[in-house]
């Protein structure tokens, strides 16, 4: 019986190893994280001389005096950021998570078709990556009209 028992208890104690070493590991937490549409400033080191964007369709990153960086989340994932010297040694290597936008965003699914409103405090529709096609399209279209406009002098009376 105590064999049997001893057995059992290295089975066991081998099923959990195993399990401990097939189960899948948490994803690394990304060193920078932008919401999708906002920016955020990055501190850059001394002597850059090249700054490498992983997938500019997640981020963008845009150089500013002072040795600052602006990262702009353009879609949803993760990429990296790599900055070099003259000499191509790496100064900085971070990783940037894109995410949705939080806060007072509400979601509507008709069906398939999704649709995007930001309520602060008034529900409007918004434009967010994901929306109906349809959807997405008439909010951007109405945006480009009324920026067009913004753009054009007004008429002098």
């Amino acid at each position: 019986m105590a064999l049997v028992l001893r057995q059992i208890i290295l089975a066991l104690i081998f099923a959990c190893c195993a399990v401990a070493l097939i189960a899948p590991k948490a994803a690394p937490a990304a060193d920078v994280t932008v919401i999708l549409d906002q920016a955020k400033l990055l501190k850059l080191p001394e002597k850059v001389a090249t700054v490498v964007l992983g997938n500019p369709l997640i981020a963008d990153v845009s150089l500013q005096p002072g040795g600052l960086m602006v990262v702009t989340g353009k879609g949803y994932g993760m990429t990296n950021i790599v900055v070099l010297d003259r000499a191509g040694a790496v100064l900085m290597e971070k990783t940037v998570e894109v995410q949705g936008p939080g806060g007072d965003v509400v979601v509507v699914y008709r069906g398939v078709e999704r649709g995007t409103y930001s309520c602060t405090p008034d529900c409007e529709r918004r434009i967010t990556l994901g929306d109906a096609n349809a959807y997405f399209d008439a909010i951007l279209a109405e945006t480009a009209a009324r920026n067009g406009m913004a753009m054009t002098t007004a008429p002098v009376r």
